[in-house]
């Protein structure tokens, strides 16, 4: 037995509880250059605690999901942040959960448009990668270093998510 999840549009709002929304927002934006580049400042900040810790920069190639899609797990990241920006502008799901007494809670799931990027917050409960429609690269700031870095959560029941509307 699963439990469906319903997909929702990605916003700054929604997404908050999690970390940031990366994307051109008017509001930040600034002139540099001689006036000849948009600089969309100081969008998220990247997290990497812990001695010998250091943020990288790294390509992650997702392969696409097929749908119906079972969401069995969750990880989150107890030392540093991970953001995930997509090169060829294509969307991609987002599926995170409010921490439950050290373990996530019932999965939210966000479609990300393709000009639209995210920042996990340290401890951010999410589901790995998930790319839709064909093969995607996409820029990941994360942190480096000593330690375990990774904690997941199996559920006893997984949840559903159908095809997005794109």
């Amino acid at each position: 037995m699963t439990q469906h999840l319903d997909i929702k549009p990605l916003t700054k709002a929604a997404f908050a509880p999690f970390g940031d929304v990366i994307e051109a927002d008017p509001a930040t934006m600034r002139f540099i250059n001689g006036g000849t580049t948009e600089r969309f400042h100081a969008l998220s900040s990247a997290e990497a605690i812990g001695e010998g810790a250091r943020v990288i920069l790294n390509i992650f190639r997702g392969q696409p999901r097929a749908f119906p899609f079972a969401i069995e797990m969750m990880e989150r990241h107890p030392f540093g942040s991970q953001c995930f920006i997509p090169l060829q502008g294509r969307p991609f799901l987002v599926v995170v959960s409010q921490d439950d007494d050290g373990k996530p809670g019932k999965p939210q799931v966000f479609l990300a448009r393709g000009d639209q990027g995210v920042n996990y917050r340290i401890n951010a409960w999410h589901y790995p990668l998930m790319a839709l429609g064909e093969q995607s690269d996409f820029l990941v700031v994360d942190r480096d270093g000593p330690g375990n870095n990774l904690e997941e959560y199996f559920f006893d029941i997984p949840f559903t998510i159908g095809a997005p509307a794109l």
